[in-house]
């Protein structure tokens, strides 16, 4: 994960990858996908104008603290309430990513990869990102490449917070 984008063997998301029939947003050198029951779609980008994200969790004090008292909660019921007893586990929370192509704005729901929200810093730096993609073949077949190629060659999990704002100043440019 870099920013906003979920990047796994060479595929780039924007928020998490979906599975099944859930909500998710795929970047390809075709276009934009959306993923998802109800929201199926590719936007070729030389229809696609602007492509922007909203209802970004930024990282927090107070959302780092929510998220601990929502884990312990959520151990305590489990110990405390009988198996089968109903319960189900809320999904994630979904930022939306908006797509404008061909004269209309289509909206695109993709469940948030950051328990605890986004750095500001990488908010910013995804936004930057996803405008300039929009910036002509050129731009984004360059940039989707260095993304993807990372991403193929990457070991591990995660980078850390100042290796993953390199990455998104490279790409940027």
């Amino acid at each position: 994960m870099v920013g906003l984008f979920w990047i796994a063997e060479g595929d780039v998301y924007v928020g998490a990858k979906p599975s099944g029939l859930a909500p998710g947003v795929r970047l390809t050198s075709e276009g934009v996908l959306g993923l998802g029951d109800r929201q199926s779609a590719l936007y070729p980008w030389e229809d696609v104008t602007s492509l922007t994200v909203t209802d970004v969790p930024v990282k927090s004090l107070m959302r780092q603290a929510a998220v601990v008292k929502d884990l312990a909660l959520g151990t305590v019921k489990q110990l405390a309430m009988p198996v089968g007893t109903g319960m189900v586990e809320a999904a994630p929370p979904t930022m939306t990513v908006r797509v404008a192509s061909s004269g209309r704005e289509h909206d695109l729901d993709a469940y948030v990869a950051a328990a605890v929200g986004y750095p500001q810093t990488e908010v910013d730096l995804s936004r930057t990102l996803l405008s300039r993609l929009t910036e002509g073949a050129a731009t984004m077949e360059t940039t989707l490449a260095a993304m993807s190629d990372w991403g193929r060659s990457w070991q591990g999990g995660a980078p850390r917070a100042a290796e993953r704002e390199r990455l998104l100043q490279t790409w940027v440019g």
